[in-house]
């Protein structure tokens, strides 16, 4: 078996060079890590339930015209994705008050937002990834203005489609973060999707309790991670199938033993 030669290794996914030129493996972890990796674990069977989730999530987006750099589910915990230069900004994008905004602001958390807000970050984990405003942007050249506005509008279409798919499914969406990746059409740079969609980096909360959903059961010592993110996964229809080949594979290990 050919040994696959890794590109990238991150907190929560490693890249590996991809069977074609322009295109990489993504490998999701189980490993979790919170406070900018200063607090470090591990979720059993999250990467596979990520992938599953930003699979879905990713598919449905290219369906209203959203470019991303997925191009299929390869196996339980991994993606084959197109390779792009990642644009070093993260973006946040909130529409409840949580985390960080209610403690720099002093907001009760949960406090509805009037409108939704767009906040932009600098990716460097040594810097502890710091908040920046467009200003920072485009006097360091990280990105140019025509692209922030592609990232910006793209960031309000994709708030407003996943605020309703999770709303059917009796979940708010609190907050979530987005990354973006640059891809060339001939000599042109375009914007795209990159990175993953799921409760790793979405605030995900049941309308009718509050029940935290993601993550923040990690970061806050809340303890239920796992059936957090099976929960998400089984009201969005994932789990059942993935739960129903268990099944099978545990009958038929168990017909093979009794033979």
């Amino acid at each position: 078996m050919t040994r696959r030669r890794q590109i990238y290794e991150g907190k929560a996914k490693i890249l590996y060079e991809g069977p074609e030129p322009g295109t990489l493996i993504q490998y999701f972890k189980d490993d979790a890590t919170a406070f900018n990796a200063q607090k470090k674990g591990i979720i059993n069977g999250k990467g596979v339930i990520n992938n599953r989730i930003s699979e879905h999530v990713f598919t449905l987006l290219a369906g209203i015209g959203i470019p991303t750099h997925f191009i299929k589910r390869l196996n339980m915990r991994e993606q084959l994705v197109r390779q792009v230069e990642i644009v070093p900004i993260e973006v946040v994008v909130r529409n409840v008050v949580a985390g960080s905004l209610s403690k720099r602001l002093g907001i009760e958390e949960g406090t509805p937002l009037g409108r939704t807000i767009l906040e932009y970050y600098y990716k460097d984990d040594a810097l502890g990834d710091p908040m920046i405003t467009d200003e920072h942007i485009a006097c360091f050249g990280w990105a140019s203005q025509e692209e922030m506005h592609e990232i910006s509008d793209m960031a309000i279409r994709i708030n407003d489609f996943m605020s309703g798919l999770f709303a059917a499914i009796g979940i708010r969406l609190v907050d979530f973060k987005l990354e973006f990746g640059r891809v060339w059409d001939n000599d042109y740079p375009r914007i795209i999707l990159a990175d993953e969609i799921s409760p790793d980096g979405c605030r995900l909360w049941d309308m009718t309790s509050g029940e935290k959903l993601d993550k923040d059961r990690f970061r806050r010592d809340l303890g239920g991670e796992v059936e957090a993110y099976q929960e998400v996964a089984r009201r969005l229809g994932l789990l059942p199938e993935e739960a129903e080949h268990e099944v099978l594979d545990l009958e038929t290990h168990r017909k093979k033993r009794g033979k």
